[in-house]
């Protein structure tokens, strides 16, 4: 015997005598408010030339841009060295008096290949001021000039570089701000965060107390910008945020999400360093992201637009504001909304995710007592209401499994170069597992019980977040919180006309407010590889309209004959709609993002010369190879042993002709011997012996261990031998950008029993890294539509030797 259908009056929350005209405005304006929502994420239009000098126009700053991204420009290069010159005479000409730092930056753990020591970088970053008629503080406007070294970097960042210089053109030749604006463009961001590390470490004008910093990037070519990192105790910041940036976009949950995410930016040593400040950057088009196809074409000015008029807003913002004042105890949570950024204290996220509770509580006892569903039916609706927040993450996870499966070039990009089909085939197939969901339980379990089973998913969601991540703690609370009362509304108001109808639909517009643009910035951000994020918020956005959804389908309960037929043969319908949705947009997405010469598959190979031995490689990361890379590679090994300075991680590996390339000489400079204390101090001289971006240095375990290291006069951590990333090696430095003369290297070495006493041999193991493989025997270059793959070891040349002292 089957479970018994729902009685008819266990029905939903509304009862409209004209059910398809009701469902069908509730939607609308639904779907209006979500249209406005998602239009407001929009960048604003670019300003052409003729803008006036008091605003900010991308056409301005995309000249920057084409000057300075003609080409790749890593730290230490020579089109860097230009790109640097080009900054101080643009700067000069804005009236402006910049510096140039020239300093060491080291920044620990930030190249897997540096063992247990640390990455640095010879840098020189640009610092101008623009000073204040009356400073309380500074703000410290920062973007990188450096790139990758396959890519001429327009976006990253030649785009915020551009924003930079266009700022200072309108700020010195508009009023002039109360607290001092500092210009920073710092090096060998890239490479290690070293410019910032640099300048946090020893710049007098980097003081925390009085310092608000506000760091412009770009992962991507398009979409808004987005602020979506900020310092703690932000309330402060947020609302100053929220007044001056002309087109606030920015979410607490983002800052909760990206302090989840292994990433790093200039912001970083900042932030370790207890500066306040905010984070921003467009993230769309990620496909060229340290590619060679970040060029100055590939920009959307409108982007551009919206970087600008954030920056300069902000600078104008914080340049009138009392910095001292900015400092808090508590965070905010905010989002954005139609009507500008919303914002409230942290403090309220546990009251009202309580509150959120306890409104689904009475809400399941009104239902109860007014008829709409019994106990166990409620009951059921919450265990039920779990089957899609699971279901459809992991239909939009597999939809793109094997979407990959059948397009393998997937597998090494964040995005596709066109991913709108691909996106929209998750919302949709989202929507089928929801209605096939709907469609199955919802004559059995009841509408009412549903929903209600819905609402209190998102306000037990409203609390796991608020132990876990009071940020996004919104996400669920808020749309708990209105569903509830508009679905208590609805019961109170004892009528079969449109108010409780306008109750359901007011109660899902929050739900619609918060949740619709959370899903669109999620795809960005996470990528299609994490396209379950976004279906899981969509999910919460469907439980959260599920009262006004019900209007969409015949009443349940109490059919029969006729009736009770259409309805069962009306439930499939909108879910099988949907599905086919899915499947015809994969295939539109399948079919149009094709590869060709401007969308490139990628590809990501090296070069490894062992001057021991005098044999070489080829090494690659990508896991499936393409066709193209597995022409020169045909296996799997790790080349930890021989090449520490790429890693530990298995590689795909290939035979490769010995190229005529010599390795960096290590000199003896002084040996004091074992002292009394047991010590041992090599000094030593690390020097390239060809062109070269980095170099690095090793020392074998099983030999005397490291017990301190200083690097072109700077000291660099080092961590106990027992935790080295490779088993061959006990410390381990990269130099970026290492000066003509090379490297002093200072290594205190300690006795230890037997095979590790100190005056025993040290086995060194130095290698260099230089970009470029077309001059390498047996290369053959890429064809057309295969490309680099933007990856900070593409391209890569290294030669290493062994010295033993």
């Amino acid at each position: 015997m089957g479970v018994p259908l729902v009685a008819a009056a266990h029905r939903a929350f509304a009862r409209p005598r004209r059910r398809p005209a009701a469902a069908l405005a509730a939607l609308a304006a639904l779907g209006l408010l979500a249209t406005v929502a998602l239009v407001d994420l929009r960048p604003p239009a670019p300003r052409g030339a003729n803008a006036p000098a008091s605003e900010f126009s991308a056409a301005r700053a995309h000249r920057h841009i084409e000057r300075i991204a003609q080409r790749p420009h890593p730290s230490g290069s020579a089109a860097n060295d230009e790109v640097r010159d080009y900054l101080v005479d643009t700067l000069t000409g804005l009236g402006l008096a910049p510096q140039t730092q020239d300093a060491v930056g080291v920044e620990a753990g930030q190249l897997s290949g540096a063992a247990n020591g640390a990455t640095l970088a010879r840098v020189r970053n640009v610092v101008a001021q623009i000073p204040g008629t009356d400073p309380t503080g500074r703000v410290v406007l920062v973007t990188h000039y450096d790139s990758v070294q396959v890519s001429p970097g327009a976006n990253d960042d030649g785009a915020g570089v551009g924003t930079l210089l266009e700022v200072a053109r309108a700020i010195t030749e508009g009023d002039r701000p109360r607290n001092d604006v500092v210009l920073l463009f710092t090096d060998a961001e890239e490479a290690c965060l070293c410019g910032a590390a640099a300048f946090v470490a020893g710049h007098p004008l980097a003081d925390a107390d009085d310092t608000v910093v506000l760091n412009l990037e770009a992962r991507g070519s398009s979409g808004p910008v987005v602020t979506f990192e900020t310092s703690r105790d932000n309330a402060a910041l947020v609302d100053v945020f929220g007044r001056a940036a002309p087109h606030p976009i920015g979410t607490s949950f983002a800052v909760e999400v990206y302090r989840l995410l292994p990433n790093d930016t200039d912001f970083t040593p900042f932030l370790d360093a207890g500066f306040a400040g905010l984070n921003s950057a467009y993230i769309d088009g990620s496909a060229i992201y340290h590619t060679p196809q970040d060029t100055p074409a590939s920009m959307d000015l409108a982007s551009l637009q919206h970087h600008g008029d954030n920056a300069l807003g902000l600078a104008r913002g914080f340049g009138a504001t009392d910095i001292p004042t900015l400092a808090g105890d508590s965070d905010a949570t905010y989002f954005p909304t139609p009507l500008g950024l919303a914002r409230y204290s942290g403090t309220l996220t546990w009251p009202l995710a309580v509150l959120a509770a306890v409104g689904v509580g009475v809400l399941a006892w009104a239902t109860r007592r007014r008829g709409r569903a019994d106990w166990p039916r409620l009951a059921a609706g919450f265990g039920l209401a779990a089957i899609p927040l699971v279901a459809a993450p992991v239909a939009a996870q597999l939809l793109w499994t094997v979407v990959v499966r059948l397009r393998p070039e997937y597998a090494d990009l964040l995005d596709p170069y066109r991913p709108v089909p691909y996106r929209l085939a998750v919302l949709a197939l989202t929507t089928a597992v929801i209605l096939t969901w709907y469609a199955l339980l919802r004559r059995r379990v009841g509408p009412a019980a549903l929903a209600v089973g819905g609402l209190a998913w998102l306000a037990l969601l409203g609390l796991l977040l608020a132990a876990l991540a009071p940020g996004g703690s919104y996400l669920a609370t808020l749309p708990a919180l209105a569903g509830t009362a508009g679905c208590l509304v609805a019961l109170s108001l004892r009528i079969t006309g449109p108010w409780p109808v306008v109750a359901l639909a007011a109660g899902a517009t929050v739900g619609v407010l918060l949740l619709a643009p959370t899903v669109v910035l999620l795809f960005p951000a996470l990528g299609m590889g994490l396209g379950a994020a976004a279906a899981f918020v969509a999910t919460l956005l469907a439980l959260a309209a599920l009262p006004v959804l019900d209007l969409l389908l015949p009443q349940a309960g109490g059919q029969r004959g006729v009736a009770a037929i259409r309805a069962r043969r009306a439930g499939p319908v909108p879910a099988v709609a949907a599905g086919l949705a899915a499947l015809v947009l994969t295939v539109v997405g399948f079919v149009g993002d094709r590869f060709d010469a401007d969308h490139p598959v990628p590809t990501q190979l090296m070069y490894a010369l062992d001057t021991d031995t005098g044999e070489a490689r080829w090494l690659s990361w990508e896991t499936r190879p393409q066709p193209w890379t597995a022409g020169y590679v045909d296996q799997t090994a790790s080349v930890a042993d021989e090449f520490p300075l790429i890693g530990d991680h298995p590689l795909r590996t290939g035979p490769a002709e010995a190229a005529d390339l010599p390795a960096p000489a290590l000199d003896l400079l002084d040996d004091s011997g074992v002292a009394a204390d047991g010590l041992r101090t090599l000094r030593l001289r690390l020097l390239q012996q060809r062109p070269v971006r980095l170099v690095g240095l090793h020392v074998a375990a099983g030999g005397p261990e490291v017990v301190s290291a200083t690097v072109a006069g700077r000291e660099v951590p080092v961590e106990p031998t027992g935790t080295s990333s490779g088993d061959g090696w006990s410390f381990g430095t990269v130099f970026h950008a290492p000066p003509p003369q090379g490297l002093e290297v200072v290594l205190v070495l300690r006795a230890g029993d037997g095979a590790n006493a100190a005056a025993g041999p040290v086995r060194i193991r130095v290698a260099d890294g230089s970009d470029g493989l077309a001059d390498l025997p047996g290369f053959t270059p890429r064809p057309t539509g295969v490309g680099v793959a933007g990856s900070h070891t593409s391209e890569l040349v290294t030669v290493a030797r062994t010295y033993t002292f």
